[in-house]
């Protein structure tokens, strides 16, 4: 049992790098996409929106999906669509090959998205122990990874199916190996739980709720950095073009660290504690930002919101498997459309304040909704019980059986 769960493990943590790669070589070179295809800067936010939004819809078919057949297979098969879509839009030449590529790109990143996490949820509960933040950690190592092959096809001008085929042809079969060893959850016990949560269905919502707007609020921090970093560098803090492609980098690789050691802090002090300290870090990191008098205290608000964010959406898809520890692919599924509504709410909602106010200004408002999180912090509270398998240690209790209670 031991070694079909690290298999597992290992086979999903390449699922997450694999999409952090394939993630990061889209959004890295839309200027080369919009040139490509000629997308007009009036028509580019709808092509861009049009991702999140179907993603959601993708999220949503998961849920009902996994109730037919298990969520590994749902994984198995849309990383591919994912990988292929982005070559896709490498391969394409006219603005409907675009849209279709696009459009396949979203509901695929949705279904991968919810059932990634899934398994992650699963396989910590058989765990007995927090492993949630080192597969997001290799989802921003991945990150990492695709946004320096994307630097190196704009700095060589290589086209676009020039950067994407190589990776694709590497990832791809990589990925559907890799497959073979995903592990299920959904014992006597979960199915049980699962009937108990299924006759509580509002009372579980409301369980649920506070997870939702956790994950909005982390996303709309997140697309604060990946969108305004630059600009806010250049026009507020008076920095160059050259100094504003730091910030975001910066924010990448401190997220990828405070995911590495994250599940140590949740193994000593519990995901309640580690929740509370990543908001007000991020929350500080925000006031920083917004006060910065240059461009060097910039940036270390920016480094500030790596650590702080990084271990929000994490916990809290872990949390979700903790309260619904039967049910815990339905509301994964649910939880993860709140990381779409984030991300299209984030980037419109700062933009509009920093021409109507200023964005200094703008940036107090992700601050005042990541110190929320604090209200909410007791969902992600845990409870002390028994670990099946004996395999792994129970150190700490940050994965029970769960309560459905906060």
């Amino acid at each position: 049992m031991t070694d079909v769960l690290r298999r597992g493990r290992t086979a999903l943590a390449f699922s997450f790098f694999a999409q952090g790669v394939a993630f990061a070589l889209l959004v890295t070179r839309i200027p080369a996409i919009q040139d490509r295809y000629g997308v007009s800067n009036a028509l580019l936010p709808a092509f861009l929106a049009a991702v999140p939004v179907l993603a959601g819809v993708g999220s949503v078919c998961t849920e009902q999906l996994v109730k037919r057949i298990p969520a590994s297979q749902v994984l198995r098969w849309s990383q591919p669509v994912v990988l292929l879509a982005l070559l896709g839009v490498g391969a394409g030449e006219h603005m409907i090959e675009l849209g279709i590529s696009l459009a396949a790109f979203g509901l695929a990143v949705g279904a991968l998205d919810a059932s990634m996490n899934m398994l992650g949820v699963s396989l910590q509960r058989s765990y007995g122990r927090s492993i949630m933040l080192g597969f997001h950690a290799v989802y921003s190592l991945g990150g990492i990874s695709g946004a320096s092959l994307a630097w190196a096809g704009a700095h060589w001008d290589l086209p676009l199916l020039v950067s994407y085929l190589p990776v694709v042809l590497v990832l791809l079969p990589a990925a559907l190996i890799g497959s073979r060893w995903y592990v299920d959850g959904g014992g006597p016990e979960d199915k049980v739980a699962a009937e108990a949560g299924a006759a509580g269905g509002r009372l579980a919502f409301s369980l649920l709720l506070p997870l939702c707007l956790v994950m909005c609020f982390a996303y709309i921090g997140d697309s604060t950095v990946s969108n305004w970093s630059a600009k806010y560098l250049v026009d507020v803090l008076g920095s160059s073009d050259e100094m504003a492609t730091v910030p975001y980098n910066v924010y990448m690789v401190t997220t990828l660290l405070g995911r590495s050691i994250g599940d140590l802090g949740v193994r000593r002090f519990g995901a309640a504690a580690v929740v509370r300290a990543g908001a007000v870090i991020a929350a500080v990191g925000f006031a920083v930002v917004a006060g910065a008098p240059g461009a060097w205290v910039g940036m270390l608000g920016f480094t500030l919101l790596g650590l702080g964010l990084c271990v929000l959406v994490p916990q809290t898809f872990a949390a979700a498997g903790r309260l619904f520890p039967g049910a815990s692919d339905a509301a994964v599924a649910r939880l993860n459309i709140f990381n779409y509504v984030g991300f299209l709410i984030g980037s419109p909602l700062v933009g509009a304040l920093g021409d109507a106010w200023s964005y200094r200004g703008a940036m107090l408002v992700p601050m005042a909704l990541v110190l929320v999180t604090l209200v909410y912090a007791r969902s992600f509270e845990t409870e002390p019980d028994r670990y099946g398998g004996g395999h792994e240690r129970p150190r700490t209790v940050d994965v029970g059986r769960g309560s459905n209670g906060l």
